[in-house]
């Protein structure tokens, strides 16, 4: 008779890793996300190594070279004071990924303590929080963030402050869910009376559970930070020109369309290539957690 081997803990880890591993190599879409955003960082990394024109990216004007077609020497062509649009385009891809670093690095942990403390702990807490999250997401997201771009300077920094000043409601209310649920198993009761203090249940406990909810959203918000910081510099209120920003550089060249089409073309098309990354890799990240919609 054969012997049935049991599983331990690291055995049971490995093998739902490689079922997670799995599901997610198996989804054509996750595997072209991530492809599609290793490229952006690739890019936005080694900008000034790869673009040929890097000092393009300040206050440079050549009135000899306006308007340039797509050619060799400019593979996107160029812009209205003569700058080089491909080394723009992926200086632009830099302050996008900065944008998303710096919005969901302080959004996303605010918003999951928020969560899980309104979660575990309920009461007059959960009211506070949840009240004031529910005031936060009843404010229009581009009038809130529009608001605070006007009262600041144009800048990387505030147009951060503006988007983050919104962001973090959405992931408060969803991890909120999640850790209500949560607090409510036997287990955690377990560890209460076991003598585990809060910290460790909010932290050792309740948080796993909700990391592939997190990583999921966190991954479909990237893109959404990307079109509103975007939204934000073509109406004139994020990044200050003539600092490379996807949206002021589409808002630049609207005006000279259709004869010199590549001046949006191209910035718009980087902007869909990033959000497309991002989308993608949500989807095959929701797929490989098994997160429900």
């Amino acid at each position: 008779m054969a012997e049935v081997k049991m599983l331990d803990a690291n055995d049971r880890a490995l093998s739902s890793g490689y079922m997670m591993w799995y599901r997610f190599s198996r989804n054509p879409a996750a595997v072209i996300g991530t492809l599609i955003l290793l490229s952006v960082v690739f890019l936005a990394v080694f900008a000034p190594l790869i673009t040929p024109y890097p000092k393009h990216i300040g206050a440079v004007v050549d009135f000899r070279a306006r308007h340039l077609p797509p050619d060799l020497n400019h593979w996107f062509g160029t812009d209205k004071a003569g700058r080089d649009i491909f080394t723009r385009t992926i200086f632009g891809l830099r302050i996008s990924l900065l944008l998303v670093i710096g919005v969901l690095g302080i959004s996303v942990p605010v918003g999951a303590v928020l969560g899980l403390v309104a979660g575990y702990f309920g009461g007059w807490t959960e009211k506070f929080i949840s009240g004031l999250t529910n005031v936060m997401l009843a404010m229009p997201p581009l009038v809130m963030a529009l608001a605070v771009s006007n009262l600041l300077e144009p800048t990387l920094m505030n147009a951060m402050i503006a988007i983050t000043l919104l962001w973090w409601t959405w992931h408060a209310r969803l991890i909120y869910a999640v850790s209500k649920s949560v607090a409510s198993e036997d287990y955690i009761e377990a560890a209460r009376l076991a003598g585990a203090g809060p910290m460790h249940i909010l932290f050792r406990e309740i948080l796993p559970n909700c990391v592939s909810v997190i990583s999921v959203k966190t991954t479909l918000d990237a893109a959404f930070v990307i079109l509103f910081g975007a939204t934000l510099s073509f109406l004139g209120f994020g990044v200050k020109p003539p600092i490379p920003d996807l949206g002021s550089m589409v808002a630049d060249g609207r005006q000279f369309m259709p004869d010199f089409w590549w001046e949006v073309l191209c910035p718009g098309f980087a902007v869909l290539y990033v959000t497309l990354g991002f989308n993608l890799l949500g989807d095959g990240l929701r797929d490989m957690f098994d997160v429900e919609n």
